[in-house]
Parts: C-alpha cells; sequence; structure tokens
C-alpha cells in the first residue's frame, strides 16, 4: 500500500504509512512555526528600525536595503516625489524625512515567499508636529517590499491621501523647512 523501502547496504527497511503520515505532519508543523517566528522577528526588527528613525538615526533601517535598492515613491508635487535607486540615495530620502520631523510608527506586517525571496506589506502611519506641538500632517500608508536574501531590493510606498503629503509640503516651505 503506502510503504517506502529505503535501501541501506545489505539490509532494508520499510516505513510504514502512518510513520510517513507521522513525518509529514511534524514538518508541516515546523514549517508554520517556523513562518510564525520569521513574521514577529521581521515586525520586531522593523519596528526597532522604525523607533530609531523616529530618534534621529536613519542608518539601523537603510542597513535593511541591498547596495541596488529601488525606492519608488508616490508622485506628486511634493518634495518626496521619485525613485530613489542605490543605498546612498534612499539614505538621503530617509535624511529629508528625518529633517521634516515625521515621525512613523509600523501598524501591520503581512509577508509572503520564500524566506529568500520574501513580499512584505507594512502598513505605516506616519505624522508631523509643527514648532507649537500643533498636528501638521498624518497619513497612512502601504509599503510594498521585495527583498532578495534579507535584504529590501525594491519599495514601494502608497499613500492613503496624496493631497495631505502636497499640503505638507506647502506648510513645510512656508517654515523655511
Amino acid at each position: 500500500m503506502f510503504s517506502v523501502r529505503v535501501f541501506q547496504s545489505s539490509s532494508s527497511c520499510q516505513i510504514g504509512p502512518m510513520t510517513l503520515l507521522l513525518g509529514i505532519v511534524i514538518g508541516l508543523f515546523l514549517f508554520v512555526v517556523l513562518r510564525v517566528a520569521l513574521h514577529h522577528l521581521l515586525l520586531f526588527k522593523l519596528r526597532r528600525d522604525v523607533a530609531a528613525l523616529n530618534a534621529g538615526n536613519h542608518r539601523p533601517l537603510l542597513a535593511g536595503y541591498a547596495q541596488d535598492a529601488v525606492l519608488v515613491f508616490t508622485e506628486g508635487d511634493h518634495r518626496w516625489s521619485g525613485t530613489y535607486v542605490g543605498r546612498d540615495a534612499i539614505g538621503e530620502f530617509l535624511e529629508g524625512f528625518m529633517r521634516c520631523g515625521i515621525q512613523g510608527e509600523i501598524t501591520e506586517l503581512w509577508t509572503g515567499g520564500w524566506p529568500w525571496a520574501l513580499t512584505i506589506l507594512v502598513g505605516f502611519d506616519d505624522h508631523a508636529d509643527g514648532p507649537h506641538g500643533e498636528r501638521l500632517y498624518e497619513n497612512h500608508t502601504v509599503l510594498v517590499c521585495r527583498t532578495r536574501w534579507g535584504k529590501i531590493v525594491r519599495q514601494e510606498d502608497f499613500y492613503v491621501d496624496t493631497v495631505r503629503m502636497i499640503a505638507f509640503d506647502r506648510k513645510l516651505t512656508e517654515l523655511g523647512i
């Protein structure tokens, strides 16, 4: 019926159907456990990196990008619009966000694909306050990231409301930032 013969030197053994089924169940269980662990590790790492960015240090987040990574930011009539190619350009982009006082928080994370070629979707809320504590800007974004061997190789940002971003850019210009 369901038996597998494994030949070893001069003897052979049979694996019965229950043993085979148990092996498959254990394998699936380990796959699910490791997948959940990967998800939680990614969420922990990205939240830690965003906390560092909020504190004025973009280097931990930048280290997660491949040297030739591409970041495509929402097109529009604002200073951040465009495609940033390479880690140096992405670093300048992140520095610009810090200069404007933008703070962010990862709200959700979804992953798909194999660990060496993940697609990551990140729900991200960001905001900025003015010099007197008034809220100048807030928005919600979905970041779509493609990775290769643990490094982001492509990221596209999709904002819920791009008009808010344009108004914020104009407000920053009025404030001389």
